[in-house]
């Protein structure tokens, strides 16, 4: 009898980049670890693929005719929840800032190492390779079953639904913002420091640049917290890291 084998769905990436020679660099690097591609030289057209044909993951360029990579990425985000890289061939802090706090997870500058770059893919896309297989154990579980869920202070985490609750109310997170939650609330009350969650949350298997996770968890606030800047949840121990208060009201 033969085994069947279960393979992973095969990943599509969006490239968006009006740079014809970064992007056939691209195509060919990210064709040749096995996903499929997709092509778009400016912003307009950027959102219509985005939309229509709903990519695994988009790489995304800053600076972009018609519409800047910015108001691109505000307008995917809308509408998909899944890995939005910017690349910029900038290194001002407001462009990373900004790009971070209307939803992307992380940012490339370039020049790039097309190896670094790579691997920035895959650690998004395993993330994703995780949901999926936890989706697809939910029905397994018996709805007595509460393992999956998670307390901490005024935070209820459910796993299986990846839905963030604060003193009842849900609140809309990207999966990069759970991640990071559900890292901290797995761990209550105790201090981790920038550098472990860059490698558990975003999966980087070297040193990255830690201002990813200052913004992440300021976006994270703005939206848990009553006041943004003295935070009763997600809360900062100066010079060390980030955690869950397990303290209530």
């Amino acid at each position: 009898m033969e085994e069947i084998i279960k393979s992973k769905p095969k990943r599509t990436i969006l490239i968006v980049d009006d740079e014809k020679p970064i992007v056939d660099i691209l195509v060919y690097n990210l064709q040749k670890e096995g996903y499929d591609t997709l092509e778009a030289r400016d912003g307009e057209e950027a959102v219509r693929i985005a939309l229509d044909k709903k990519p695994d993951l988009i790489l995304l360029d800053i600076m972009l005719p018609k519409m800047d990579g910015l108001a691109v990425c505000k307008r995917i985000r809308h509408s998909l929840n899944i890995p939005i890289l910017m690349l910029s061939a900038k290194d001002e802090e407001i462009d990373k800032i900004l790009g971070l706090e209307l939803g992307a997870d992380d940012y490339v500058t370039k020049p790039f190492s097309v190896r670094e770059l790579m691997a920035r893919v895959k650690a998004n896309l395993r993330k994703l390779d995780v949901a999926a297989e936890n989706a697809a154990e939910q029905p397994k579980k018996k709805q007595e079953d509460n393992t999956n869920k998670l307390e901490v202070g005024d935070l209820a985490l459910d796993l299986d639904k990846f839905e963030v609750k604060v003193r009842g109310e849900v609140i809309d997170l990207t999966l990069r913002e759970f991640e990071v939650l559900k890292y901290l609330a797995k761990q209550p009350g105790q201090v981790i420091t920038r550098e472990i969650l860059l490698e558990k949350v975003w999966g980087y298997e070297y040193y990255g640049d830690i201002r990813t996770v200052d913004v992440t968890v300021r976006r994270i606030r703005e939206k848990i917290e009553l006041d943004t800047s003295n935070p009763k949840i997600l809360v900062t121990k100066r010079g060390v890291g980030y955690y869950l208060s397990t303290n209530k009201g």
